[in-house]
């Protein structure tokens, strides 16, 4: 069972085995940067030129963020419970998320490609990650699809048998997939990114990061050039 419909394949991006990152609404441009920062000296314009261009890449290089934030986009996102946990703690955007209160739960789950199944070397803050070897990639995934049948089996038995969906859930691991709209502006995309599309981010919140860097460039090709040219540092 899926939560929603299939998403639409022009504006989405799929992710991991059942997620996905779309675009479900922007109101995003290189422009808007343009005019929220000559709107100091009472000018607007209408159109880009070499000079607006220029002008971004002075602001992201001298981190004058405010400008960036006269913009929105607006995102569906389809992710196992723990990337979005993760999601969750960037405070700069308003979040809607599906709720297993009134609605019952995925029996979708997140299970790695054996490529992903990786070891844990080193200390908090300093680990490394290694591949494991074959045996164990496949064992770990038929052991955590197990673990998923269990675990759905009795939220839906505890269901039927009149628990409340609310309660019942309980039961269902962090790799269950939940869904959500997130509305955010250019600026706290910059900053998302930049943190959870860097090598020292989990793996599987990677992916989505870059999914929505995507909408970035998209949307805003020389704001998005220029946050590449500052070392991906948010304004």
């Amino acid at each position: 069972m899926t939560v929603t419909a299939e998403p639409r394949t022009n504006d989405t991006v799929h992710v991991l085995d059942h997620g996905f990152v779309r675009l479900d609404a922007s109101m995003a441009s290189d422009l808007s940067v343009v005019n929220a920062a000559r709107v100091s000296f009472a000018r607007r314009k209408e159109e880009m030129d070499d000079s607006d261009a220029g002008l971004i890449r002075f602001l992201m290089r001298d981190r004058h963020g405010t400008p960036f934030e006269h913009n929105a986009f607006r995102f569906h996102i389809r992710c196992p419970l723990f990337v979005a946990r993760d999601w969750f703690r960037h405070r700069v955007g308003s979040f809607n998320e599906f709720s297993m209160r009134y609605a019952k739960a995925t029996d979708d789950f997140y299970v790695p490609e054996a490529d992903d199944v990786r070891s844990q070397v080193g200390k908090p803050g300093a680990y490394s990650f290694e591949p494991v070897d074959p045996e164990l990639a496949e064992r770990t995934r038929d052991e955590l699809r197990a673990v998923y049948e269990q675990a759905y089996e009795t939220y839906v038995r505890l269901v039927e048998a009149g628990v409340a969906r609310e309660l019942a859930r309980c039961v269902l691991p962090v790799g269950a997939y939940t869904e959500f709209y997130w509305t955010v502006n250019a600026r706290s995309v910059m900053n998302f990114v930049s943190l959870r599309a860097a090598d020292t981010a989990q793996r599987e919140i990677r992916r989505y990061a870059e999914a929505v860097e995507t909408f970035l460039a998209a949307k805003m090709p020389i704001t998005h050039a220029a946050f590449v040219a500052s070392d991906r540092v948010a304004p």
